[in-house]
């Protein structure tokens, strides 16, 4: 009779404590993401391997992760038109979208260009003429309103295994890494751009390996979702 008893009154209690559960996980709100409203919103993103996301998968480039960013904020913005492929320099960028005769406008655009002009040695006179082409061509694309360009600085590579090993001392990448990247601050603040600085962020790289790609050298994810990140606040008050 006792053990009878006993098993009544731990079934009583189980049932009791069940039944709190699950009423505090339904009392409990769910988080919703804000609703989607509002004309869809175009993006033009210009640049390099940095842009396309080499060695990650598409959804984990910046311009992706950004855009579900937006996304997650309220806004309706479309898959990103994306002008870039790794290895390009500021030359081979201006080439590439002439040859793409684009003739739409967009809500916004972001840049990121240079690293291989830096790579290759390339002069850092024709970087700054090139880029203040580019920056212009990226004006004219947001229908002329400066406000929804964004350019990105050029991150470093140098901290990166392949640069460790690359032939060039650390130091030496970082000073014509930050000497491109003085160029491209200037022509952007001079012209009344919004410039985001993510270089620091990428030499975190040279503690932090979950910031570099399998190959060594590219950002990984996580390394563009900083990058998107900080780009959030800056693009979503443009556009709400």
């Amino acid at each position: 009779m006792k053990v009878l008893m006993s098993a009544i009154l731990f079934s009583f209690l189980t049932s009791a404590c069940s039944k709190e559960r699950n009423m505090s996980e339904i009392d409990q709100p769910t988080p919703t993401p804000s609703p989607i409203s509002g004309q869809t919103k175009t993006y033009l993103a210009l640049g390099d391997s940095y842009t396309i996301g080499e060695s990650v998968k598409q959804a984990e480039s910046f311009p992706y992760q950004l855009k579900n960013l937006l996304i997650n904020e309220g806004l309706n913005v479309a898959n990103p038109k994306i002008i870039a492929t790794t290895g390009w320099t500021t030359s081979e960028l201006q080439n590439a979208i002439v040859q793409a005769k684009l003739t739409q406008k967009f809500d916004f655009v972001t840049l990121l260009i240079g690293v291989n002009n830096q790579y290759r040695g390339n002069s850092i006179e024709t970087y700054k003429k090139e880029f203040s082409e580019l920056l212009q061509t990226a004006i004219s694309f947001a229908n002329g309103d400066k406000t929804k360009v964004f350019v990105v600085s050029i991150p470093d590579w140098g901290v990166t295994p392949f640069g460790k090993n690359f032939g060039k001392s650390i130091q030496t990448i970082t000073t014509e890494i930050d000497n491109f990247n003085a160029v491209n601050e200037q022509i952007a603040l001079a012209a009344g751009i919004s410039y985001t600085n993510i270089t620091p962020t990428s030499r975190k790289a040279i503690n932090d390996l979950s910031l570099i790609a399998n190959d060594g050298l590219h950002p990984s994810a996580k390394m563009y979702t900083e990058w998107a990140n900080a780009l959030l606040p800056k693009i979503s008050t443009v556009l709400k």
